[in-house]
């Protein structure tokens, strides 16, 4: 999921470090999400919206991405086939 923190962030003046402090979590875990390597959960990304008085829409883009979901992986193969069925 694409997101707009790093030039928020960098806008409002705040470090990572900061950041993290401000909405309970680790310059870390904020570094892992405004790279894309790490999803938050639903009510970190509304915290972090609120940091910067943004709708959670304009601070997380949801668009394709090129990475496939979990909710996509678990879905099935490209083809429309479960990857798991019941017998």
């Amino acid at each position: 999921m694409k997101n707009r923190i790093r030039e928020l962030r960098e806008e409002k003046g705040i470090t990572q470090e900061q950041l993290g402090a401000m909405v309970g979590t680790s310059r870390q875990a904020i570094n892992a999400i405004e790279t894309e390597k790490f999803e938050p959960s639903i009510w970190l990304a509304y915290d972090i919206s609120k940091v910067f008085d943004f709708p959670i829409e304009e601070v997380f883009l949801f668009e394709e991405s090129q990475r496939k979901s979990r909710a996509d992986s678990s879905r099935g193969d490209s083809n429309g086939n479960k990857k798991y069925s019941i017998l």
